[in-house]
């Protein structure tokens, strides 16, 4: 079958790219309100896109016509928020952050979640989380109907069980949820995970 994407709807759209690109790692991004309410919700629209100046990149979309969602209002408004990582066992509780609560519910209490203060950013960590990143807003695009967010990294919060011997994080030490199409998600964890190292050919 060959697709024409002009022949789509936006919703038909995303629903074929959600379905290909595949896995997709989860922003679980936590902000805070200009009026100091705590907001937290996931996005599977995102990656690293650079080391040097560190930043990442969010994809966060539009309630409606006129209202952004909280997630890009708060980071919009205050210039920061936390990346938090995703496991198995945060799994439920991630998806009850993904219910579109009105802008006065925190869903860290909706999801029986502990805010964790932060060192650098006034947003709050999920404590449950066992990686959270520090970010300040670098700059917001708004392309169509959507907000391409970059983010600086500033910290970095690793829990010590899951760092190797040369201090990076092993992610094959724990269960990471990875997003697929439809309300599929895969996990990753060491028995599913293979180690290919680049080849010499010199």
């Amino acid at each position: 079958m060959d697709i024409d994407i002009k022949d789509l709807s936006p919703k038909e759209v995303y629903k074929l790219m959600t379905s290909i690109i595949v896995p997709r790692p989860i922003a679980w991004i936590s902000t805070v309100s200009k009026d100091g309410i705590y907001n937290l919700a996931p996005f599977s629209y995102f990656a690293g896109v650079s080391s040097d100046p560190p930043l990442l990149m969010i994809s966060v979309g539009k309630k409606d016509e006129k209202n952004k969602k909280d997630t890009w209002q708060n980071i919009e408004d205050t210039g920061e928020f936390v990346v938090n990582m995703v496991t198995k066992e945060l799994l439920e509780r991630m998806n009850i952050s993904s219910v579109a609560f009105e802008p006065d519910i925190d869903e860290f209490e909706k999801a029986g979640l502990t805010a964790a203060a932060a060192d650098i950013v006034k947003a709050p960590l999920v404590a449950e989380s066992p990686v959270n990143i520090e970010c300040e807003k670098f700059e917001i695009l708004e392309i169509g109907k959507m907000g391409i967010i970059f983010g600086k990294v500033l910290k970095v919060h690793v829990a010590d069980e899951i760092l190797n011997e040369k201090g990076y994080v092993d992610t094959t030490k724990l269960e990471i949820v990875g997003r697929l199409g439809g309300a599929n998600y895969c996990i990753v964890s060491k028995e599913n995970t293979i180690e290919v190292r680049r080849p010499d050919l010199k």
